[in-house]
């Protein structure tokens, strides 16, 4: 045995602990540019648009407690439903056209409740989603093929049960349900903002909101991991078509009357927010509050331009070419984060 005594092991000095940044704080350049590009448009129309129109309550109103915005926000969750789970769905605008169409013809022609309306309306389009989801996910058939026949189908059928004319429908409690004020703003907003951050939450916390998001980012790995992934992509259409009925009575109990030659106008707005979504909060993720931002400033432009007295072209050259843009955004910022 040696009588050389082994010394004794340091102790290697602690290291200092680097508290990570908060998630709100990460990317922010990547998070909220959409934002910072919204605050610069409103701040140059706030100077710009004469008369100082752009700053009066009244637009203020307009961008965000209109039933179109709210309508859009809608119509936006609708698309974020399939979108999410790798699917595609042209349909919805058509869905809510449909659903708000029966809404008025159920309560205005045939002298049915306010309830009875909205439940036929609401059938609908679920009928509508669930044919879209036996074809898609059942038989297999390309989801752009069938939501892009059935969109066809769906405003056909609704010029032939209203004759391309206005239907009327006006009940007190139904429209006091969407218009009545609170804190200045409709209920109608809250409705719209309310079920994007129910979206939001189910997507971020619960299960079946992971397995979606699971589903949409490889669906062979998620059947793998044992996730029903056909259930998954079928209640996607399902709750789509939830989102758009729901918009189509959100119409009529607004307005009062429903014109169904104005159903395709919802279509390229709600899917310019859909993309411009994945520019804000989730870059490269579809999101839902990503979508109600993108709304809102898609709404900014489209009444700052109003109010200059840009002619009614504008409004479509505005939303195809923020579509455009939207999904170059998207698939720029996809493409890089795959990269890293």
């Amino acid at each position: 045995m040696s009588d050389t005594m082994t010394p004794p092991l340091e102790t290697p000095p602690a290291r200092t602990k680097v508290k990570p940044r908060p998630a709100a704080l990460q990317n922010p350049v990547g998070k909220y540019a959409l934002i910072g590009v919204w605050a610069v448009m409103a701040a140059v129309f706030w100077f710009t648009v004469q008369d100082g129109l752009f700053r009066t309550s009244g637009t203020f109103h307009a961008i965000f407690g209109s039933v179109n915005a709210t309508v859009l926000i809608m119509l936006a969750l609708a698309a974020l439903s399939t979108l999410i789970v790798g699917e595609f769905d042209l349909s919805f605008a058509s869905v809510m056209g449909i659903s708000a169409a029966t809404v008025a013809i159920v309560g205005g022609q045939h002298h049915q409740s306010a309830l009875v309306a909205v439940l036929a309306g609401m059938a609908v389009a679920l009928l509508a989603g669930l044919v879209n989801a036996i074809f898609v996910v059942t038989f297999g058939v390309s989801s752009f093929v069938v939501t892009l026949g059935m969109s066809t189908v769906l405003t056909s059928l609704g010029e032939l049960i209203t004759h391309n004319n206005f239907v009327a429908f006006s009940n007190g409690t139904l429209k006091s349900i969407a218009t009545h004020k609170v804190f200045t703003m409709p209920l109608a907003f809250y409705y719209g903002i309310g079920l994007a951050l129910v979206m939001a939450y189910v997507l971020a916390w619960m299960p079946i909101g992971r397995s979606a998001l699971f589903v949409g980012a490889n669906p062979e790995v998620a059947r793998l991991a044992g996730v029903r992934v056909q259930r998954i992509r079928f209640g996607s259409y399902l709750l789509g078509a939830t989102f758009a009925g729901l918009a189509g009575v959100l119409v009529v109990a607004s307005v009062g009357s429903f014109d169904n030659s104005t159903t395709g106008t919802y279509l390229l707005p709600a899917l310019a927010a859909v993309f411009l979504s994945t520019a804000v909060i989730q870059p490269g993720v579809f999101n839902p509050i990503g979508a109600v931002i993108a709304i809102f400033f898609l709404q900014t432009g489209i009444i700052a331009l109003q109010l200059m007295g840009s002619s009614t072209w504008v409004v479509g050259l505005f939303y195809g070419g923020g579509l455009v843009i939207a999904v170059s955004i998207s698939k720029l910022i996809r493409s890089r984060t795959t990269t890293h």
